[in-house]
């Protein structure tokens, strides 16, 4: 468990995946030799030649409160254009409660994109349909991400298989009233506000966290791998807007090294964060000491 001030942070992990070094196309065998020391094993596997990408759910407790950052990729889904989360079994509500997450008491599920990977258990199964994981909760989403997710809006262009995501995450929370639709500014509570941090997604949010003068920032995929960290020109394979991400990521990399704030992405390996310190006229990763 992390603490930050009166906040406390814990995580939930659905699956490790594999990803090619592609991902990043700066990535080569010398940058890899020159940082392998402190990349292996927990961001890269040298045996396999592939980089671990990990797919969690943050949980974010204060009080009462329980919020939920992103939901991951969910089981039992049709995702023909996304084999790594199609028809999974990787039971993460169970891991949920494991942790001592009952769904029925989580008041926030704060989405910052509505990528396949972020939004998985926003439902779940009853027989034939698809209710809400969180009943109670107020689902958040941007505006702008579920206008370029809508099959009726900017998804109509896309290929049908890909708005099953949408129909069956989030639609069905759209239709029992559960979502806030918000522009990305706006405040969840004393100590807790969104950051417009687009460009890997049109609409893509982050969260600021600050008590006692401490701040954590969840900056879900404005950086996939800290390797980013010591090259922040390089975009992975999946940001959507290349130029805008870069943009995101100079600005959020400065705001760190200026403030200090702990960066809590959402794929990156143990310890699951860090810092990014000055280093001549860019930045080195600090892992933090143990996030979880």
């Amino acid at each position: 468990m992390l603490e930050i001030g009166d906040f406390r942070i814990s995580r939930v992990e659905e699956v490790v995946l594999d990803e090619p070094v592609d991902l990043f196309a700066g990535l080569d065998e010398t940058i890899i030799a020159q940082n392998r020391e402190w990349m292996e094993p927990h961001y890269y596997n040298g045996e396999r030649n592939v980089l671990q990408s990990m797919i969690h759910v943050w949980i974010l407790r204060r009080g009462d409160r329980t919020i939920i950052i992103d939901t991951g990729g969910g089981d039992d889904r049709d995702r023909p254009l996304s084999p790594r989360f199609h028809m999974q079994k990787r039971h993460l509500d169970r891991g949920l409660i494991a942790a001592g997450v009952d769904p029925e008491a989580v008041d926030t599920v704060f989405l910052t994109h509505l990528h396949v990977d972020h939004v998985g258990w926003n439902t779940k199964r009853e027989g034939d349909r698809w209710v809400p994981m969180f009943p109670n909760a107020r689902y958040i989403m941007s505006a702008k991400e579920l206008e370029a997710r809508d099959p009726e809006r900017g998804a109509a262009s896309k290929p049908p298989a890909s708005w099953n995501t949408y129909l069956d995450t989030v639609k069905p929370v759209l239709d029992a009233g559960l979502v806030d639709v918000v522009e990305g500014t706006e405040s969840l509570g004393d100590g807790l506000d969104m950051v417009p941090i687009p460009g890997h997604a049109p609409g893509m949010t982050g969260l600021r966290v600050r008590s006692k003068g401490q701040e954590a920032f969840f900056i879900t995929d404005v950086m996939h791998q800290p390797i980013q960290i010591l090259y922040p020109e390089w975009n992975s394979k999946y940001c959507e807007n290349q130029d805008m991400a870069r943009e995101t990521r100079a600005k959020v990399l400065k705001h760190a090294a200026d403030e200090g704030a702990l960066l809590l992405p959402s794929h990156f390996g143990r310890p699951f964060g860090g810092y990014a310190r000055r280093d001549g006229g860019g930045y080195r990763f600090e892992p933090a000491p143990d996030v979880m």
